[in-house]
């Protein structure tokens, strides 16, 4: 062995990398780099998920959040009572609590029958009843807020009877428009 080769030899192992392999210096100096872009990137992700996150939770609060919105109105409505006695079986067909003031139809109701509803402001309320084809009789009342206000009789079959109120108009309001 020649003393030019010693040096060689130890130059070498100057730059062996873990594995144990001779390197160069940029093999060494390049998992440096690797490492510092991937911790750049994972930065980068994290924090555009928190950003994503984020916009996510004020959409939701946008959607959610509906304090600020005005209430819709409630609608003045007034106590009726509808009821209607006999035998057997009958339809009844009945004006409840609806801003449109849409019926409520029963049918197969077995009597004695009775109900209580609000009833909107301005809609007329009333009950009907229709007896089946066995006939029979049946009769309806109407009462608005506890005051009887009309009394039908229905006999025979399909024999029918209505019973009608007359309600207020709601009282106008003094809302200012913005």
């Amino acid at each position: 062995m020649s003393t030019t080769e010693t040096p060689k030899a130890t130059a070498g192992a100057e730059n062996d990398d873990a594995s144990g392999t001779a390197g160069t210096a940029e093999s060494a100096g390049a998992p440096a780099v690797v490492t510092a872009a991937r911790k750049a990137d994972r930065g980068a992700i994290a924090i555009a998920a928190g950003l994503l996150l984020a916009c996510a939770g004020l959409v939701g609060y946008g959607i959610l959040n509906t304090q600020d919105e005005p209430k819709p109105r409630a609608v003045p409505t007034a106590e009726v009572t509808y009821e209607v006695q006999g035998e057997g079986t009958v339809e009844i067909s009945y004006l409840s609590r609806n801003e449109d003031g849409d019926a409520t139809v029963e049918s197969g109701v077995e009597l004695p029958w009775k109900k209580t509803v609000q009833v909107p402001l301005g809609k007329d309320p009333s009950v009907n009843i229709v007896l089946g084809p066995k006939g029979g009789r049946a009769g309806c009342t109407l009462a608005i807020q506890g005051e009887h206000v009309q009394r039908a009789t229905a006999y025979g079959k399909f024999g029918r009877a209505t019973c009608t109120g007359t309600l207020p108009a709601p009282a106008p309001t003094n809302e200012s428009t913005n």
